[in-house]
């Protein structure tokens, strides 16, 4: 499901919402989830999953393309983790 997708749906559950209040609900959604991230913070979702990240060392990596040996800084990276009812219906 892409971003447009949802609002859709959002929309078509919640007729006394326009598109564009539904616009903004899933923008303000996403974006306390990504600033709550960028401060090192974790996002729980009871049911769903909790986002947070993790650091990835600095490392030797190699082009594809040229096969060239590339520096990679240290970063971080988003990580989600399935909660107990996520993974109980994906494997039903």
């Amino acid at each position: 499901m892409i971003r447009s997708e949802l609002v859709q749906l959002l929309v078509q559950e919640n007729p006394g919402l326009s598109i564009r209040e539904v616009e903004k609900i899933v923008s303000i959604f996403f974006d306390e989830i990504v600033g709550r991230l960028s401060e090192d913070g974790r996002v729980e979702l009871r049911g769903f999953g909790a986002f947070s990240t993790r650091a990835r060392d600095a490392r030797t990596g190699r082009n594809p393309r040229t096969g060239e040996s590339v520096e990679v800084d240290a970063k971080r990276v988003p990580y989600f983790k399935p909660g107990k009812e996520m993974r109980i219906r994906l494997n039903m």
